[in-house]
This record gives structure tokens, sequence and C-alpha cells, in this order.
């Protein structure tokens, strides 16, 4: 799963707040903290840089499950049309 939070675009989740309904204020709360985020890193015991990800929810983070499963659901949702569409079978 690890790997899966590590893939998540932002404005892909952005977007499906939008098209979900939620409101532009807590779209906005949301989209603050997750974009919230930097890296340092220690070259010989000393911080150099900051980088800022375009990606990635944070494993560990209280809102983090609830931001995979909306992006679970799109997936869902896909799978679903795909099967009505016969692209792909039920196994």
């Amino acid at each position: 799963m690890s790997k899966v939070y590590d893939r998540v675009e932002w404005c892909f989740l952005e977007a499906i707040m939008r098209k979900l309904g939620f409101s532009e204020i807590w779209i906005n709360w949301v989209m603050c903290l997750v974009t919230s985020v930097s890296y340092s890193f220690l070259i010989n015991g000393t911080p150099t840089g900051f980088i800022r990800p375009n990606r990635r929810i944070r494993q560990g983070d209280p809102l983090s499950p609830y931001l995979f499963l909306l992006c679970a659901e799109v997936l869902t949702c896909m799978l679903r049309e795909a099967e009505g569409k016969k692209i792909v079978d039920r196994c």
C-alpha cells in the first residue's frame, strides 16, 4: 500500500473532491494540509534545501486513509463502467 499512497496526484485528489460535490472551503482546507509538505536532506549533518513534492499522501496522517478511499472509489466506478461496456470481465 505504501506505493499506492506515493502515487496519488494532488490535482487528481482535488478534482475528485470537486466531482463528488465537496464544498470549496473544505477542498481548500484539505489541499492546504496535503500540499504543505516539504522535505529537507541532511548532508554531512547539516539540513540542506527543501523539496516540495507534487504528489503523495502522507502515511500516518489521520486524514490519509479517507483521502485514499476517495481515490479508490474512483477506481471502483471506472471498473464498473468498464465491466458494463464489456471492456473487462468479472473474474
